[in-house]
């Protein structure tokens, strides 16, 4: 694959809902320019970009390929991303490398839930997007009425550049309102007409739009307009590219990506109207050492800076990391700084078309490619110059939204599992591995049960371990309710030298998300001697590791040794240890020891629609609403406080009473008290375990 001007390379992330047909309208991409011989399809498991074991199983896209194709001169780096909102994070990565979005529209739908939602997330990035509605040739298709769902997301941004030819409700092809020429298919051919004089009283005003559009972006472009003067073509286009740069304008195009038709259309937007690597604004990074900031405009003759936005792991390859070139360029035997303060000798520089590995000698300014076999590289990390390092801001990741406990079906893959998990850690920075010594649970963290079975999945493809799963187990504490004091007498005779120590001591709770544990004395008279002071403290210490009640750590108590007595030969250190560990055991009638849970703070963004039955539920789970902060696109962010072991499958039941709008995060707040009609309950459950 030959070199490109930065001018002449586009960077684009194929977006959409899961099902909208992002992967066809790629495999129609290949087609048309002439890389692919046939097209693949999605049902024979043929498609160039979904080529995991797992895709083929699910027909679905669960990992971003990068596409690239050489069309008319131009260099198209697409992304294509999975669609499903599990896998949202894969889609974080790849805007933070693009210039543009093509987002996929299923035309039978229209907006749906998952297409409203990344439509936002572009409009948020303000990230230049064509919206191709797909599926044309199918029957009953109101594109009318997809128009009218799209603007009442973006408003009149939603321009359409090509109208369809609908004829006996069969989809004959369309009108280019740019060029003003009509393109109809017949018999798997495609031919350019002049446009109908019957479609002309419908498309006029459409091409008005585009005319009044155009005219907005420039001050000379307005009074030209406004004056009666007919804009030339070459008006038009420059008015049309500096519109969808801006963010002013979305081309709408209609299509069919199964029969190829709309596709070339949309190519020669992306070349002739969507940024060039060097549009817009110049990346921002940071100097290593000093921390400040530093612009690098895309360009060859800046240094060197690149970022790897994902890794694969290939079972033959090894890593496989995926790199954006910002600036500079990046040459094989080349040695870099990363992020890390390592430095590091570049090796084979190849680029990827699915799963192909194709040579290239380099890697300019806007481009694409990757590295295999370098350990020192991971998802997030920074290359840059020698003589000018600096370090580049990765995307946010959304946190696990749901945990699951793993372990092998086989007792004998345990060492396995450990290097299995940490490569799925190393490809998807998202997941989240906990061992937990509380619960005897090896912990995954993911983002709902769908991206949980593509980890189970491809652990059993492509590494051959076989796991089962089991819901998290929540992690309690216990602590104390009341003031209470006892005396611990540890006595032992057995021949020689005994041992002897008596404390007597007052326990009192404290606020358990401020201090654990505290430890003092009140000894007058030197009833207890100083020195045994530590060992009693430490005997408590080793107490609260298993609480009375269910084993879990005591939290949250204040401990008074304020008198005791010893033996000047008989007393030792485990004497006062012992000691006050029967202490605290005396005083468990007293104190009212009691079971706290883990509460998780939680942000829930939600359509309006469903703002009131996302915050009656949370009542229903013991949570209390904090609060709402409007957001952007008719949507709004609840917070509340849930108690973890309510919120366990979250993840399915927000997209159950959202139609699968709703998202979420969590994090640990604090702990609270159990009510107390539930602690039997909990003390049973893992009783029995």
């Amino acid at each position: 694959m030959k070199q490109y001007d930065v001018n002449q390379m586009r960077t684009v992330a194929v977006v959409g809902h899961s099902g909208t047909g992002k992967t066809s309208f790629l495999e129609s991409v290949l087609y048309l320019t002439g890389t692919k011989a046939a097209k693949g399809t999605v049902e024979a498991q043929s498609t160039t970009s979904d080529f995991l074991p797992e895709e083929h199983e699910k027909m679905a896209s669960f990992s971003t390929s990068l596409i690239p194709v050489e069309t008319q001169d131009y260099k198209i780096n697409f992304l294509d991303t999975p669609g499903n909102e599990e896998f949202v994070n894969e889609l974080y990565q790849a805007l933070s490398v693009v210039k543009g979005a093509v987002l996929v529209i299923d035309g039978t739908k229209g907006i749906d839930i998952g297409s409203e939602r990344v439509l936002n997330e572009l409009n948020i990035r303000n990230i230049p997007t064509v919206i191709y509605v797909n599926k044309m040739d199918q029957p009953n298709v109101k594109f009318e009425k997809i128009i009218d769902s799209i603007r009442d997301v973006i408003g009149y941004q939603a321009v359409p550049f090509l109208w369809p030819i609908v004829k006996d409700e069969t989809f004959k092809g369309y009108v280019n309102l740019v060029d003003m020429n009509e393109k109809l298919h017949e018999g798997g051919s495609s031919h350019i007409e002049e446009i109908e004089p019957a479609f002309m009283d419908e498309v006029a005003p459409l091409r008005q739009k585009i005319v009044e559009s155009v005219a907005e972006t420039s001050e000379a472009l307005f009074d030209k307009h406004f004056a009666g003067e007919t804009l030339t073509q070459e008006e038009i286009y420059e008015g049309l590219r500096k519109g969808v740069l801006d963010g002013d304008l979305k081309p709408v195009v209609f299509g069919s990506a199964n029969h190829d038709i709309g596709v070339n259309a949309s190519l020669d937007i992306i070349k002739n109207f969507m940024p060039a690597p060097n549009d817009l604004k110049p990346k921002v990074g940071f100097d290593l050492e000093t921390r400040e900031e530093i612009s690098r405009e895309t360009s060859v003759d800046e240094p060197l800076s690149a970022y790897v936005f994902k890794t694969t792991v290939d079972p033959f390859m090894g890593a496989v990391s995926l790199i954006k070139v910002f600036s500079g360029v990046l040459r094989s035997g080349m040695e870099v700084k990363l992020s890390s303060g390592e430095k590091i000798k570049v090796g084979n520089i190849f680029t990827l078309r699915g799963k192909e590995q194709l040579p290239v000698d380099a890697l300019s300014a806007g481009d694409i490619g990757a590295l295999a076999k370098v350990e020192e590289l991971s998802t997030g990390a920074t290359l840059s110059d020698l003589k000018a390092p600096l370090a580049f801001q990765g995307p946010t990741l959304q946190t696990p939204t749901m945990y699951v406990g793993i372990h092998p079906k086989n007792t004998n893959d345990d060492n396995k599992l450990s290097s299995v998990l940490a490569k799925l850690k190393l490809e998807d920075p998202s997941v989240e591995v906990i061992r937990n010594p509380e619960t005897a649970q090896l912990l995954i963290g993911c983002q709902g049960l769908t991206h949980i079975g593509y980890i189970v999945d491809k652990m059993r493809n492509l590494y051959k371990l076989d796991v089962d799963t089991s819901d998290q187990k929540i992690v309690y504490r216990e602590t104390i309710k009341k003031k209470g004091d006892a005396e611990g007498r540890h006595k032992k005779q057995s021949g020689g030298s005994g041992q002897f120590g008596v404390v007597k001591m007052r326990f009192e709770p404290l606020n358990p998300n401020e201090k654990e544990f505290e430890f003092t004395e009140e000894i007058h008279g030197g009833s207890v001697p100083k020195n045994y002071f530590p060992a009693v403290e430490k005997g408590l210490i080793e107490t609260f590791q298993k609480g009375p009640l269910v084993g879990f750590p005591v939290i949250g108590v204040r401990a008074v040794l304020y008198d005791g007595a010893y033996h000047d030969v008989d007393s030792n250190e485990i004497s006062f240890k012992m000691a006050a560990n029967l202490a605290f055991k005396n005083a468990l009638d007293q104190v009212k020891p009691t079971i706290l849970e883990p509460v998780m703070r939680v942000e829930v963004t939600v359509k309006d629609d469903y703002v009131g039955e996302v915050m009656g539920d949370a009542n229903k789970r013991r949570g209390r609403v904090l609060g709402m902060e409007p957001l952007d696109g008719g949507r709004q962010k609840i917070i509340a406080e849930i108690p973890e072991a309510e919120i366990v499958k979250y993840t399915v039941d927000l997209k159950a009473m959202t139609q699968g709008s709703g998202a979420f995060t969590r994090q640990f707040a604090r702990y609270e008290e159990v009510p107390e009609t539930l602690v039997p309950k909990i003390i049973q459950s893992y009783s029995s375990e």
